[in-house]
C-alpha cells in the first residue's frame, strides 16, 4: 500500500481507539452499562451495530470464496451460517421472547426458565461454560480471517517461528481490544455504528466499480481447493457462473473439499432444517445481547427488520468481488486460494486513496464482530460464574475488573488455538455443524416443551458439547451433515434422560416464565392455570407469529439474491425475484409489522 492509504488505515485506528475511550465513563457505571448500555442505546444504533458485527472478515473471505469458485450457487451453502437466516426468526418472535426476560445473559436466562433451585444452577453453569467455549471458538475462527486479510497489505515477518498471519491477527486484536475493555457495549455499539458507516462507503464504492467496469468473459477458469494441499483450476461459463437457481447436484472433482457439497440439493434441505431449529430456538453471543439491550417489544422488532435490511447489501458486496476475482484471474491467471480473492482484489484492482479506505471499512468489519463477541462472552464469566457463585457481594469495581481481565483471558485463549488451525472454512464449518449443534436441541426444547428441566437442558447440552470435541479428535474429516446428526442425536439423548431423571420445573416458576415470555408450543399443563381471556389473547400473537415468519424466512432469502440479481447483471432474475420480493414484502405489513406493540404485558 501507499503512503495515502497506511495514512487512512492509521487514521481510522486512532479514531476507533477514541471512541471506546470517550464511552468509558458511561461504561464504568456499572456492569449493566458495561454489557447493556443501561438498556438504553436506541433500536437504530443497536441494529446497525448488529449488521457490522455480522460483517466479519472471515465470513466475507469465506462467502466470496464459495461465489467464486461455484458460482451464486455457492450463496445458498451459507445458508448455513453466513446467510444469517437466523434474523427472520428473531425479527418475528425470538427477539421479543428474549427481551421479555429481563436478563443480561443466556445463561441467567436459565434462572429465568427453571428457577433458582439446584437446577436451574446447574443449568446456568452448563449455559455459561458451554457458550465460552463457543466464544473461543470465534475468536479464533475471526483471527484466522482477519491475520489472512491484514497480512496481504502489512509487510509484518515471521517471528518467533509464527506466521505473520498470527502477528497480523494480533496486530489487529490488541486494537480493538483496547476500545472493547475500556468502554463495553457502549462502545462497541457507537464504534460500530461508525464502522457501518465506513463498511457502507466500501460496500457502494466496490459495487460500483464492478457493475460499470468490469464484465466477465463468456468462458473462464475459477480454482478449488483440494484435499491433500493445492488447488485445481475449473473452467466455466458466465451463464452458468451466474445462475442463481441452485442444481440438485454439483460436479466438484472427488479430490476437491468442496466435493462434500455435491449433493447440493441435499445439502441446501440439511441447512434450512438446521436454521429453522436454530432460528425456532434463539441465539447466543453477541446476537441476543442486542435483544437484551432493547427498550421494547417494538424496538426489538424495528432493530431485527433494520439489522436484516443492512445485512443484504453484503451480498451484492461479495458478488461483486468475486467478479473481479475472476476478471483479475483472466489478466495474471486464476487466483488459486478462493479464500484469497477478497485481499487480492483489493490488492491489485483497487487504485491508492481508495484502497486504504477499503482496507479500513473490512478492518472495521473485522474488529466490529470481534468486539461484540468478547464483550458477549465476558458477561458470562462476571454474571454468570463469578458474581453469582464465586462472589455474590462483588463491588462494581470488582466486577468491571473481571469484565476487562476475562475480555483479555478470552481473546488470549483463542489466538492460541489460532495455532493449530490454518483454514478459515474448516473452523466455520465446525463451529456451525458441530460445536454449536451441540447446543442446538436443548435450547430450542427449552421454549416449547413445558416438561423440560434444568437437569435436561444442562445434561443435553453437555452431551452435544463433549460428541463434538471427540468428533474433531476421531472423525476430523467426515461431512458436516454427518457431524451435525452425531452431535444433536447425542444432545437429544442427553436432553431426555437428564429431564426425565428429575422432576419438572416448580409449577409457580413456569407459570411465572409463560405468562411473560407467551410462546407456543407443549404448555398445555401450564395453559390450563391461566384465564381464557389471557389465553385468547396469546393464542392471536402465536398464531400470527408463525404465519409471519413463513413470509420472513423466504423474505430474507429473496431480499439478499435481488441484490446480488443486480451486481450479476442477471436481469431476467432480477424480475422475477423483484415481483415475489413485493408480495412477500406486502405479507410481512400485514401479518406483523403493523402488530408490532411497545409494550409486554403481563396478564395472570
Amino acid at each position: 500500500m501507499s503512503t495515502l492509504d497506511f495514512t487512512i488505515v492509521i487514521v481510522y485506528l486512532v479514531a476507533m481507539v477514541g471512541i471506546g475511550i470517550y464511552f468509558q465513563r458511561k461504561a464504568s457505571a456499572g456492569i449493566d452499562s458495561y454489557f447493556l448500555g443501561q438498556r438504553g442505546l436506541p433500536w437504530w444504533a443497536l441494529g446497525a451495530s448488529g449488521m457490522s458485527s455480522n460483517l466479519d472478515v472471515s465470513g466475507t473471505m469465506i462467502n466470496t470464496a464459495f461465489i467464486f469458485a461455484l458460482g451464486a450457487s455457492g450463496f445458498f451453502i451459507e445458508i448455513r451460517g453466513g446467510v444469517t437466516l437466523i434474523m427472520a426468526f428473531l425479527m418475528i418472535f425470538q427477539g421479543k421472547w428474549n427481551r421479555r426476560a429481563l436478563v443480561m445473559t443466556l445463561a441467567e436466562w436459565m434462572h429465568f426458565r427453571f428457577g433458582k433451585d439446584r437446577q436451574g444452577d446447574v443449568a446456568r453453569l452448563i449455559a455459561a461454560f458451554s457458550i465460552i467455549i463457543v466464544t473461543i471458538a470465534m475468536i479464533t475462527y475471526f483471527a484466522i480471517g482477519s491475520g489472512k486479510f491484514v497480512a496481504e497489505f502489512l509487510s509484518i515477518p515471521a517471528f518467533l517461528g509464527l506466521s505473520p498471519e498470527f502477528w497480523a491477527a494480533t496486530l489487529m486484536i490488541v486494537l480493538a481490544m483496547i476500545y472493547t475493555v475500556a468502554s463495553g457495549l457502549y462502545g462497541v455499539v457507537w464504534t460500530d455504528v461508525f464502522q457501518g458507516i465506513l463498511i457502507f462507503g466500501t460496500i457502494f464504492f466496490i459495487c460500483a466499480l464492478s457493475f460499470f467496469y468490469f464484465d466477465l468473459p463468456d468462458i473462464f477458469n475459477v480454482s478449488v481447493p483440494l484435499r491433500e494441499g493445492g488447488f485445481m483450476a475449473l473452467e466455466t461459463t458466465r451463464d452458468a457462473w451466474t445462475n442463481l437457481w441452485p442444481s440438485w447436484t454439483l460436479n466438484m472433482p472427488q479430490e476437491s473439499t468442496y466435493s462434500i457439497y455435491n449433493l447440493f440439493g441435499i445439502a441446501i434441505l440439511f441447512y434450512l432444517v438446521k436454521v429453522t431449529i436454530e432460528g425456532s430456538g434463539g441465539t447466543s453471543q453477541y446476537m441476543i445481547q442486542r435483544f437484551f439491550a432493547s427498550r421494547s417489544d417494538r424496538e426489538s422488532g424495528l432493530l431485527s427488520l433494520f439489522w436484516t435490511t443492512l445485512l443484504a447489501f453484503r451480498w451484492p458486496f461479495i458478488a461483486a468481488i468475486a467478479i473481479m476475482g475472476i476478471v483479475l484471474g483472466t489478466q495474471q491467471g486464476v487466483i488459486q486460494d478462493p479464500e484469497t480473492v477478497l485481499p487480492a482484489v483489493i490488492n491489485h484492482m483497487v487504485p491508492i486513496g481508495i484502497k486504504g479506505l477499503l482496507v479500513a471499512g473490512l478492518m472495521a468489519a473485522a474488529m466490529s464482530t470481534f468486539d461484540s463477541t468478547v464483550n458477549a462472552g465476558a458477561a458470562y464469566w462476571v454474571k454468570d460464574i463469578y458474581q453469582t457463585y464465586i462472589n455474590p457481594q462483588a463491588t462494581e469495581k470488582q466486577l468491571l475488573s473481571h469484565s476487562r481481565w476475562s475480555s483479555v483471558l478470552l481473546v488470549v485463549l483463542g489466538l492460541g488455538f489460532m495455532l493449530l488451525i490454518n483454514n478459515i472454512n474448516d473452523i466455520w464449518g465446525y463451529i456451525t455443524s458441530s460445536l454449536g449443534a451441540g447446543l442446538l436441541i436443548p435450547t430450542l426444547a427449552r421454549w416449547y416443551w413445558w416438561r423440560m428441566n434444568g437437569y435436561g437442558f444442562a445434561v443435553g447440552t453437555a452431551a452435544g458439547m463433549i460428541a463434538a470435541v471427540l468428533q474433531r479428535i476421531f472423525l476430523p474429516d467426515i461431512p458436516e451433515y454427518s457431524a451435525f446428526i452425531i452431535t444433536t442425536v447425542s444432545s437429544l439423548i442427553g436432553m431426555i434422560i437428564g429431564t426425565y431423571s428429575a422432576p419438572a420445573t416448580d409449577e409457580a416458576v413456569l407459570l411465572e416464565f409463560y405468562k411473560r415470555t407467551r410462546p407456543f408450543g407443549f404448555w398445555g399443563p401450564i395453559r390450563k392455570k391461566i384465564s381464557s381471556q389471557t389465553m385468547e389473547r396469546i393464542n392471536k400473537e402465536n398464531k400470527r407469529d408463525i404465519i409471519a415468519t413463513f413470509f420472513a424466512v423466504p423474505w430474507q432469502v429473496v431480499l439478499f439474491l435481488t441484490g446480488m440479481s443486480i451486481i450479476l447483471k442477471r436481469w431476467d432474475q432480477f424480475a422475477w425475484l423483484l415481483v415475489v420480493l413485493a408480495a412477500l414484502s406486502l405479507g410481512l405489513y400485514f401479518k406483523w409489522f403493523r402488530h408490532l406493540s411497545d409494550e409486554v404485558k403481563v396478564d395472570s
